[in-house]
């Protein structure tokens, strides 16, 4: 009899053990996603996806790239290594926002033409600041501003003379060493005009633009369009017709070498939107095809450029738009869906036309 009840009762342990073996698991994962998010019945939110996605960073190579900011600017980015950086803390930057985002550069060389700065200041400053007509050129190490200033009854030429300089916080220092009105010399307040940077740049200067004296300092993410560029300067240089940014340490070596690379843009990892597409470890490329120095590209209008391209897609699973610089090229036309029934009917052909 003893010996049965033994039986019993071990028989009774074994199966109370078992059932505690097969509950503890789903114990412990219901407490895990308790604790993990927080409090207990937390559910996952879009904005939690958001930040935990962006817990990579999307590194951005660049070569060769005519960047348009907007219809009345560009930069010429000949190469730069740097993050692409959310505006908005657990937002996912989207091509298709380019507020979005911001393109840190570590390293790399930019390019501004002083055409292009004459064209903006014109469309952009010149309705909000006295001078008119304005026209920007270079001489030796020094950057003069000329143009027509509204101060008094009679309109004057006035000319603006200065050198430019790497600031903190990532800005632009326009140090003033001389302002000519009619062709005389005038410092400061001197002089029967008493013209000085106040009257040149407006009392109110626009977004972007700090004054300090004859000290002008420009913060371009705040000044001109996107998509932004930032990063430490380390030399501004004039090569005319551009002044050239510097950021951080770069040789002529590098120049020379990275010179040789195709047109293209690369954002690798982190998480990137465009389209109708999320792409977490993102590798996307957008690649020139148009047979030119540089690649035209204007992200806010990218799709535009790329439907008259082609795409592929990677053995990573990595997308590689082929596209043809801005107004070049044919659109190939979407595949309609009698296209698509009909084998007999040719497929369009994805090859942009030059």
């Amino acid at each position: 009899m003893k010996a049965r009840r033994y039986a019993i009762l071990a028989a009774v342990a074994v199966a109370l053990l078992l059932l505690a073996w097969l509950l503890w698991p789903a114990r412990w994962k219901s407490n895990s996603a308790a604790t993990n998010s927080g409090q207990s019945g937390h559910v996952p939110t879009a904005q939690d996806a958001d930040a935990a996605a962006n817990a990579e960073t999307t590194t951005v190579y660049a070569h060769n790239l005519e960047l348009r900011k907007g219809p009345d600017f560009r930069i010429y980015v000949r190469w730069l290594r740097g993050e692409m950086v959310p505006t908005v803390k657990g937002k996912v930057p989207s091509l298709d926002d380019d507020r979005s985002f911001i393109f840190h550069v570590d390293r790399g060389l930019v390019l501004a033409n002083l055409g292009d700065i004459d064209t903006y200041l014109n469309a952009k400053l010149a309705p909000q600041s006295p001078l008119k007509s304005m026209k920007v050129r270079g001489e030796g190490d020094k950057v003069k501003l000329s143009g027509v200033l509204h101060k008094m009854l009679v309109p004057l030429p006035v000319e603006v003379e200065g050198t430019l300089s790497p600031a903190t916080n990532e800005r632009i220092h326009f140090a003033i060493t001389k302002i000519n009105v009619l062709k005389m010399p005038v410092k400061g307040l001197l002089g029967g005009f008493k013209v000085d940077a106040t009257d040149i740049m407006g009392k109110t200067p626009m977004d972007g633009v700090e004054m300090n004296g004859n000290d002008i300092y420009f913060d371009t993410t705040k000044l001109l369009p996107p998509p932004h560029v930032r990063g430490q300067i380390s030399r501004i240089e004039l090569h005319l017709p551009d002044i050239v940014v510097t950021y951080g340490s770069t040789t002529p070596e590098d120049e020379a070498e990275l010179a040789r690379w195709h047109n293209f843009l690369r954002m690798r990892g982190g998480t990137v939107s465009f389209g109708k597409m999320v792409m977490s470890k993102a590798d996307i490329t957008l690649i020139d095809v148009s047979d030119d120095a540089w690649f035209d590209l204007d992200l806010a209008n990218y799709r535009k450029q790329m439907v008259k391209g082609y795409s592929h897609t990677t053995p990573e699973d990595g997308i590689e738009m082929y596209m043809p610089d801005v107004d070049k090229g044919m659109p190939a036309g979407s595949l309609s869906i009698d296209t698509l029934r009909d084998r007999n009917k040719p497929l369009p052909d994805p090859t942009p036309k030059k």
